[in-house]
């Protein structure tokens, strides 16, 4: 490796000559590009054997031209896998993943899936706040988002916050003082209820990938088995946000005489793209992690760093621009010091942060079901009728007793034989620029308002929110268009402004003026 005095000599003898060329009119440009250039190919010249670091820094050797860059968040990620490694050793790495004392409801009846699958039985973890009135009429079932537990509120087994605490009590948004409200971890999830860390009981061994794909349809009804046990014929209204909000939707379609009102805020009638491709980046990136193995991590390191990455990319939908370039700005964390490849500016911090605390708490596995959940959603009538068709098909061979399901290869996914092209259908750009240009203005298809008429007498309620990017506000005004389009003249749709929240899709969760107020009100 050169020396620093080598590199010293040589730019004193480059300087003299560029120096003695800029004086002299003999001299061409030529010369003096050589001479830079010389110096150039001097440095240039790669050392005889290099050694390779990872991520810790390498020693600051006298002859390099610049210290090696620290990167402590590589060096944290890799003590979080050593330490979980070594907990695998002694008595097995896998977080618990528990928020709390629940209720637990066991179904022994099968529950038959729409994609042809089957729980030979499950358990649906529930909370639940505020008295049950003797006719059992005053029961609003409370949807969750894709990740949240049964903990909507704070009870007396479990006085934690819970991730609704300011929505719901006495004379709040729902009012235990008039309502009972019952809250449920969905199956898939695993805050108590089945999904894929649970114990097949076929073999004793945990599902893992084994699980069957499920869809939001089918969590409702799991949802309404725990009603069937409680004795709640009718409830007085179906309640949710975000895929809360898809599912409050699924519930009034499914069993349309068992609802009587609808609330659904940020969510929609059918998944789009946006929202799929960004929910198909977190899963991929989760399983990329070679932890993953394939979803049989549970006697071995979770996938830690692939669900902190999965975390980040879905904080960004979460919030929006606005908001940060308020709260964030361009600050660095400590502009006192020079830039870093880790984590620098503030928004970084925050992103990393929000991955960190997410990456132990919740079961990779149930990530990618219940988020492929979501994209499977549509309400739309073509769906709904392939859905019946599908359990129709596989109920008659169950009935047959052909208990086996999906055992043939050729039903699970595979990649495309050719990459992605065009689809014939689009027009190109102009057209796309068309049908953009005409979106806000356009009515929603003949088959969405078919799958949604027996919503048609249910008072329901539509909120959406303008900074959301996750769930646009067009995709909420489609429901409500939809809704009216198909019968019903009592569904009241409002859409929060920036001005009024530039809080993005988590305004659900933050905004208990407009959103709380807004659900309040109806309700009464």
């Amino acid at each position: 490796m050169r020396s620093q005095k080598h590199i010293a000599a040589s730019l004193r003898r480059v300087s003299g000559a560029i120096s003695h060329a800029s004086h002299s009119p003999a001299t061409s440009q030529s010369s003096r590009t050589a001479a830079v250039a010389g110096l150039r190919l001097s440095r240039a010249q790669p050392p005889q054997q290099q050694q390779r670091y990872l991520h810790g820094q390498a020693p600051r050797r006298s002859g390099a031209s610049n210290p090696a860059m620290a990167f402590p968040c590589l060096d944290a990620l890799e003590t979080r896998s050593e330490t979980l490694k070594k907990r695998s050793d002694a008595s097995g790495p896998e977080p618990s993943y528990v928020a709390g004392a629940t209720q637990t409801f066991h179904c022994d009846e099968p529950l038959l899936l729409d994609w042809g699958g089957m729980l030979p039985e499950f358990d649906i973890a529930y909370e639940s706040w505020g008295e049950m009135n003797a006719d059992k009429s005053n029961v609003i079932l409370l949807h969750t988002g894709l990740s949240a537990s049964s903990h909507a509120h704070s009870t007396s087994a479990n006085p934690q916050p819970g991730w609704w605490e300011r929505f719901i009590g006495l004379g709040l948004a729902l009012d235990t003082d008039k309502y009972h409200i019952i809250c449920t971890n969905v199956i898939g999830g695993c805050y108590g209820s089945t999904g894929p860390s649970s114990i097949d009981p076929a073999d004793g061994q945990r599902y893992a990938t084994r699980f069957p794909i499920l869809t939001l349809e089918d969590m409702v009804r799991a949802q309404f088995r725990l009603l069937d046990n409680l004795g709640v014929n009718k409830l007085y209204a179906s309640v949710g946000s975000s895929m809360g909000g898809m599912q409050s939707l699924a519930a009034g379609v499914l069993f349309p005489e068992r609802v009587g009102r609808i609330i659904s805020i940020s969510g929609c009638a059918r998944s789009h793209p946006y929202s799929i491709a960004m929910r198909h980046t977190q899963r991929q990136v989760l399983m990329m992690d070679p932890n993953w193995n394939r979803g049989f991590y549970y006697d071995n390191v979770p996938p830690h760093a692939g669900m902190k990455l999965a975390r980040e990319i879905a904080t960004v939908t979460y919030r929006s621009g606005p908001e940060w370039e308020l709260r964030f700005g361009r600050r660095r964390a400590d502009s006192s010091k020079p830039p870093a490849l880790c984590p620098d500016f503030l928004i970084e911090t925050y992103l990393d942060h929000a991955g960190e605390k997410f990456c132990l708490t919740y079961d990779p596995n149930s990530l990618l079901y219940v988020s492929k959940a979501m994209d499977l959603f549509d309400l739309g009538h073509t769906c709904q009728k392939a859905a019946a068709s599908r359990r129709a098909e596989r109920l008659e061979s169950l009935h047959k007793g052909v208990y086996a399901s999906n055992e043939n290869v050729s039903c699970s996914l595979t990649l495309p034989d050719k990459p992605y092209e065009e689809q014939p259908e689009s027009g190109g750009s102009a057209d796309i620029d068309t049908k953009l240009a005409t979106q806000s203005d356009s009515k929603p298809p003949e088959d969405l308002i078919k799958g949604l008429s027996a919503l048609r007498d249910h008072p329901a309620l539509v909120m959406g929110v303008a900074s959301d990017i996750l769930f646009p506000a067009w995709q909420q005004r489609e429901i409500a268009d939809a809704l009216r389009l198909a019968g019903n003249r009592n569904v009241a749709h409002y859409e929060l402004s920036e001005e009024q929240s530039m809080f993005g899709h988590d305004t659900f969760l933050l905004d208990v003026k407009n959103v709380g107020g807004a659900i309040k009100n109806f309700l009464q």
